[in-house]
């Protein structure tokens, strides 16, 4: 989905600066993300994703710069993973009920829009990984949200149960109109969902469609190999690393 440049953004970043125990992690970050569109933030590890993840939610407070979010904006949040007790017996709907003000309804029609109605019963220490990421999906659609975000959501799962789930969020996204940012290493899927990337490593490299993905050195020099080899990449810019 082509998101028009004067669409009001959902959330901006402004030249965030960040520095973590004295040493600089994001160095003038500024960003947008609107309502309909689907944001991916790639990067190799130790580029800042987490940092800049946690600056734009509010959990940490820049250095420099500021986050302005439309006002009455809602959030859904699905975490990498939530670390709930072995020992504690919980099935989906007794997990979904937490969440302040939940309905049996509303319930039900957030895990049939995530495809896991039919979990509804299921106890949590009895899901798949891709269940599991489902029924996180279905709770953060409990907000009823105008921007989707999601951490590394198919970190555990394998190539099949990432396309499944990227194809979902993507259906999610068009249905409803949230924005959505999702912050990944599945380089390749992700792709294929996404209508506009952002390369971080400590400052924004470079941003654009995902056909633009790919192309420059700079590129493979992030990420090592051949840029030519995802196939679902090609960006340019004309940014030169150290």
């Amino acid at each position: 989905m082509t998101t028009p440049a004067t669409a009001t953004p959902l959330l901006s970043a402004h030249n965030l600066s960040v520095s973590l125990g004295g040493r600089s992690i994001l160095q003038d970050v500024s960003l947008q993300l609107n309502a309909g569109e689907i944001v991916s933030l790639i990067g190799p590890n130790g580029a800042g994703k987490t940092t800049l993840l946690r600056t734009l939610l509010g959990l940490l407070m820049p250095d420099k710069g500021h986050v302005t979010r439309t006002p009455g904006l809602r959030l859904g949040y699905v975490p990498q993973r939530l670390n709930i007790d072995p020992l504690l017996p919980l099935d989906v709907e007794s997990f979904l009920m937490l969440w302040p003000g939940a309905s049996s309804a509303h319930i039900e029609g957030c895990l049939e829009i995530c495809q896991a109605k039919h979990l509804i019963k299921r106890p949590l220490q009895r899901l798949s990984g891709g269940e599991y990421q489902r029924v996180l999906l279905a709770r953060a659609l409990l907000n009823a949200p105008n921007l989707l975000v999601l951490d590394e959501p198919a970190q555990a799962l394998d190539v099949h149960g990432q396309a499944t789930l990227y194809s979902l969020i993507g259906a999610l996204a068009k249905s409803t109109g949230c924005g959505v940012f999702i912050v990944s290493h599945d380089l390749h899927v992700v792709m294929r969902e996404t209508d506009r990337v952002i390369c971080l490593h400590q400052h924004i490299c470079c941003q654009g469609r995902p056909d633009e993905v790919g192309r420059d050195p700079a590129y493979a020099a992030l990420f090592g190999g051949d840029a030519k080899a995802f196939a679902l990449y090609h960006h340019h810019h004309n940014h030169h690393h150290d």
